[in-house]
């Protein structure tokens, strides 16, 4: 089995969320427990990181300047070199114990994102999607932990997975309106592990990272596990394609809940790992608003 590479040694509390912005021609994620974000300049390996003023859990880079933001109670548009933030819309008021989880932008440059219940674990939350207006719509509930948010190359089909369920699910999805219709289950996730943070390439696959699995798979749009890529810590989060070619898949992963005996034998957890597939990404849609 072919075996990722460490190239940051950041070891973040929890790595999430991980993306290529061509503009800075870095890959940027966040620590979602550290309260930072990263950026990674794979050319001079050099990274930067910056603190946040409450948990980011997914964000986007904004067509025009500065980031959209997931953090955990609330959308916002938000600027890390000013530390400036502007709240849009409060997640599930109603319900104080779920928050924002995973999501990414869909190819016409909306955004889609969708919670967790962190208190109980129950399927009560839901995903929502934020439009280039900057107004935000339901889209379905019954989820306990929303991840694997990803988007098919013709903007046709949303993949997803609420990890517990322990499969990742295609959705049909409607490019110009950003409308989900019939979801339909693509594949389930056998041995240990669950479906975390995902992106697609090129060719249409899948690639998943797996939550105490120590690995990604990589799915055909048909349902097949294509391939596994190992990952030598225990905790995958969350995969992107960056480089120049966009060429590389990088790969974050975490620490949390992990005993002082794991870490020792996996001091590198939380740290940023790559791995070049001979396959190529796509770039993510800018948020349009």
């Amino acid at each position: 089995m072919p075996v990722a590479d460490l190239v940051l040694d950041c070891r973040n509390t929890h790595g999430e969320g991980v993306l290529w912005d061509p503009r800075s021609r870095r890959v940027w994620w966040t620590d979602i427990h550290g309260k930072k974000l990263w950026a990674y300049d794979p050319v001079s390996h050099t990274s930067e990181c910056f603190k946040v003023p409450a948990r980011v859990c997914c964000f986007a880079p904004r067509a025009q300047g500065g980031l959209l933001v997931a953090f955990a109670e609330g959308f916002a548009l938000y600027d890390v070199h000013a530390c400036a933030r502007h709240d849009l819309v409060a997640f599930e008021p109603d319900l104080p114990g779920t928050r924002l989880n995973d999501g990414r932008t869909d190819r016409a440059g909306r955004f889609v994102a969708g919670g967790m219940d962190e208190a109980s674990g129950q399927a009560v939350s839901s995903v929502w999607r934020v439009d280039p207006d900057l107004s935000a719509t339901r889209l379905f509930g019954g989820v306990s932990c929303a991840n694997a948010t990803c988007f098919s190359p013709d903007g046709r089909t949303l993949y997803f997975a609420d990890s517990p369920r322990r499969t990742l699910e295609a959705i049909a999805y409607e490019p110009t309106t950003g409308a989900v219709g019939p979801r339909r289950e693509l594949g389930r996730i056998e041995g240990p592990g669950l479906p975390d943070g995902a992106c697609t390439d090129a060719q249409g696959f899948i690639w998943v990272a797996i939550w105490e699995g120590d690995r990604v798979e990589r799915w055909s749009p048909d349902g097949r596990l294509d391939r596994t890529v190992e990952v030598p810590v225990h905790k995958p989060t969350c995969c992107a394609f960056g480089g120049a070619e966009l060429d590389v898949l990088f790969i974050t992963t975490s620490r949390l809940g992990s005993s002082e005996a794991e870490l020792e034998r996996q001091p590198t957890s939380g740290g940023l790992y790559a791995y070049r597939p001979g396959v190529c990404g796509l770039e993510d849609t800018p948020f349009a608003g």
